[in-house]
Parts: structure tokens; sequence; C-alpha cells
């Protein structure tokens, strides 16, 4: 089957998104960060005809459903499955929306977490048949429609004629014009745990290392603000994009009251329609200086830290071992190792492992395999995740999940939802943590979740906090 690909002006993705940003379900994949082959494309995905969302039990549009989370997805996919069409960017239609963290005790048996009042979802995935795409290095942009879910050709043609025209109407008809951003409306962050709580929680972490538990564990500390007034959640993303543009930055309405903000940094699976896969560990942080030289200095630092390389090394084994379970053997590799990747507000050491899936895999299998990312967790995972939920006061809820697209046709592309704001009614909620060895400092890990939380913080409290 041919896609409905309607040509369009191009028009900045931001800009268009705000026709949709008060939709109760849609998503902007933005690629903020514009500084590689990983930030050329941008998506919108409006109007989904299907919500999967996961709590107690799956639901589909509401309605209870029989089958773990992954289980409903790949059924779903299988449903609407089609074939890799010509289009002129990687996702043409698809599932949006995020997984959050608590869907790993859906794959292993781990402890329950803390207890929350805000009560968040776990996974919220809409299934859309339109989406907007842009090729933000030709700027070029389309509407590319699918038809589904209609059985018949002739019905899916239809409806894809019909729908792109309908979301390509909406667009045309909302202003070419975006608000400037408005820093007035500023709010107070409250920390959940005391410094010393959570230093004793990394000490406590170094023990479990020294009595040979694990290798390494990735805590993590939360934030929370009440929303000031007049502060909107697309606004917040704005704000957030213009102190920390990433390249898997992402905003998502995810139905009343739930919104998610992220400026991630990281990829955690991409899968091209050919099974090509592909999982970049982020492992090694030091701040950004606005002093070019103290800033190479630091840069420099990073690159030659052991501390920091073995970190990285050994999530990259843990990654190589996860996509081992679903890869033909022999096509694992490390084609980049601890190299220095810099972004906004910090530089990181990045890796890339790859493989290829075995035929009789799919991207659910690859999820089941991976999920949750190695760099949010920590080595061995299991027995890292189960400290993780001994020590750490609130669950993860969006958190160290991962917000992705997910093609009808069986690709994939995804983040880990890090350097990300979760959005729940009045409650806002900031996290960031990082990789606890043998050799870590508790002071100087704090510090550093503070560097990552500061973006953050000054999205909600004001670019001077």
């Amino acid at each position: 089957m041919s896609l409905f690909v309607l040509p369009l002006p191009f028009r900045d993705p931001l800009v268009t998104f705000q026709a949709f940003a008060f939709d109760p379900y849609a998503a902007l994949l933005d690629s903020a960060s514009t500084n590689d082959e990983r930030s050329r494309y941008a998506y919108i995905a409006v109007e989904p005809f299907r919500v999967i969302a996961a709590h107690d039990e799956a639901t589909i549009n509401g309605v209870p459903v029989r089958g773990d989370p992954f289980t409903v997805l790949e059924r779903e996919l299988a449903a609407h499955r089609l074939p890799a069409g010509e289009i002129p960017v990687p996702f043409g239609t698809g599932a949006v929306g995020f997984f959050g963290y608590g869907l790993g005790r859906h794959l292993e048996a781990l402890p329950e977490p803390a207890v929350d009042h805000l009560n968040l979802p776990e996974m919220v995935l809409g299934l859309y048949d339109v989406i907007v795409a842009f090729d933000l290095r030709t700027r070029q942009s389309w509407v590319v429609s699918s038809g589904v879910p209609e059985k018949s050709e002739a019905a899916r043609r239809q409806r894809a004629e019909e729908r792109g025209k309908a979301v390509a109407a909406r667009m045309e008809a909302s202003s070419q014009e975006i608000p400037s951003l408005d820093w007035s409306p500023l709010a107070t962050w409250q920390y959940e745990q005391a410094r010393d709580t959570v230093e004793a929680s990394i000490s406590k972490v170094i023990d479990y290392i020294r009595a040979g538990d694990i290798f390494q564990a990735n805590l993590t500390q939360r934030y929370r603000a009440s929303r000031p007034k007049g502060l909107n959640d697309f606004m917040l993303y704005r704000r957030l994009r213009a102190l920390s543009p990433s390249p898997f930055a992402a905003f998502l309405r995810c139905g009343p009251g739930l919104s998610v903000a992220s400026a991630s940094p990281e990829r955690f699976l991409q899968l091209d329609p050919d099974g090509h896969v592909e999982t970049r560990p982020i492992k090694g942080t030091r701040r950004r200086d606005p002093n070019p030289t103290r800033d190479a200095a630091l840069a420099l630092e990073l690159t030659h830290s052991a501390k920091d390389r073995a970190e990285n090394t050994m999530i990259v084994d843990l990654m190589r071992n996860d996509l081992g379970r679903v890869c033909t053997l022999g096509s694992i590799h490390v084609p980049q190792l601890c190299g220095l990747e810099t972004f906004a507000s910090v530089h990181h050491l990045v890796s890339a492992v790859q493989g290829k899936l075995r035929p009789e895999f799919g991207l659910v299998d690859l999820l089941r395999a991976s999920f949750p990312g190695g760099s949010i967790t920590g080595a061995p995972k299991i027995r890292a995740m189960e400290i993780i939920a001994e020590l750490e006061s609130a669950p993860r809820g969006v958190y160290c999940g991962s917000i992705a697209w997910i093609g009808f046709d069986g690709a994939m592309d995804s983040n880990i939802a890090i350097r990300t704001l979760t959005c729940a009614g009045d409650t806002i909620l900031a996290q960031a943590g990082g990789g606890i060895t043998a050799d870590s400092c508790p002071e100087l890990e704090f510090k550093e979740a503070m560097v990552k939380l500061r973006p953050l913080l000054q999205a909600v409290a004001g670019r001077a906090a």
C-alpha cells in the first residue's frame, strides 16, 4: 500500500505544533539540536485513533484488555502492520508515546517501588494514522497519512486522503506566529530527599558494590514544584528547549492532566525496517563553562577520566548482552566507545552499540530484551534495579523510561527519558542522578546530578535559578 503524502510549505515544527498543543493527545518529537544526523527529522503526531495505556492493567481507549502492556502493544502493531513504503522520512505513521520506567516489573520479578499519590500511568501510547514530518536539513515538510485502521485497500486510501487533508487544513487555519517565550510565571522547587539523605544512599550503593552485589547502579533524586499561575505545559516545554536544546527532545500530551517535556540527549533504541539496531548509552558528565578555555579543559578531563570511562564501558557490555538476546550471532559491534559529545549544558561520554535483529524477532522482542535501558539501571541490571527500588524515595514514572515513535512498518526510534519534566495536574516533577561505582564520591555524585537538573529547575523557577 502507498501512503498518502502531501507536501507542505516548510514551517518551524515548534510553530506548527502550536495548532495542536492543547489537544488531549498529541506529540512533538522535536530534534531541537541540529548538529548531526540524529537531529535531522522532526515529527508531529495528532488525533490518535487508539490510545494504549497501562496502570494496574492495560487498556485501549480506557477499556481493560487482556495481556501485559508489551503483549497488548505487540498485538495492536500486528493488527495494523504496513509494509515499508516509499516515504521521504523514516517514520510514516504508527505509535508515539512513553514507556515508563516501572514497566520493567512486567519483564522481571522486581520489588514494588515507593508509593506515590500522583499515581501516574506506566505507559501511554497513541496509535496515529496521520503525522506531520519535517526534514530540518532540506527544510521540507509533509503530511503523511496511512488510512489505518481501515481494512480494505480502497477504504484505507480514502481515509488516508481525507485525514491527511483535514490535518493540513487545521495547520493552515492556525496562526503562523508563536507567542514570545514568557519567563514571568515562576515557581519554587522542593526536594523530596535532603542532601545528606541522598549522599547516604549513594554511600549505601558503594557498600553494595564493595560487597560484590553489583558493579554499578544509577541512583536518582526527585524535585517537585507547584505549577505557577499562568504557565501552561507547552510554554514550559519551550522554556526547557531554549535552555537545553537536545537531539531527542519531545513534548507529549498524554491525556487530560498529564504532559511530558523532555530535553533528552540520549538514544535508547533505533531499529530500521531491515532490522539494523543501534543504542547509544551515555555515561560520564561534566558541566559546560562559559569560558572557552575552562570549557575545553572540562571536556578534556572527562575524556581522560578512568572512572567515567569504566562506568561507560560497563554499560556498553550490558547493552551488548541485552542486544545479544535478540540479534544475530556476530553482528553486535561497538563503532564508538566513550566518544565525547557536547550539549548545551553538559559534556558527555557516549558510546554506540549496533547489531542485526534475528529474523524471528520484532521490535517488541527488542524492547523486552533491553528495557529499561542499562545506562539508567546499572549492572547487573536486575540486582541494580532491586537496589534502586530500595533506596529511591519515589517511583520514577516517565523518567528513565523511554519516549518513542514506532512505525507500522516495524521501524522505531526512542530516547532514554532523562532531562525530562513530568506535568501531572498542578504538580511538576524533575529528576536526575548518575551512575555510582566503587570509585564514586557521594558529594561529587550529588553535584553531578545538580548539573543535570539545572536546566529543568531553571525552566520552572526562572533562568537565574
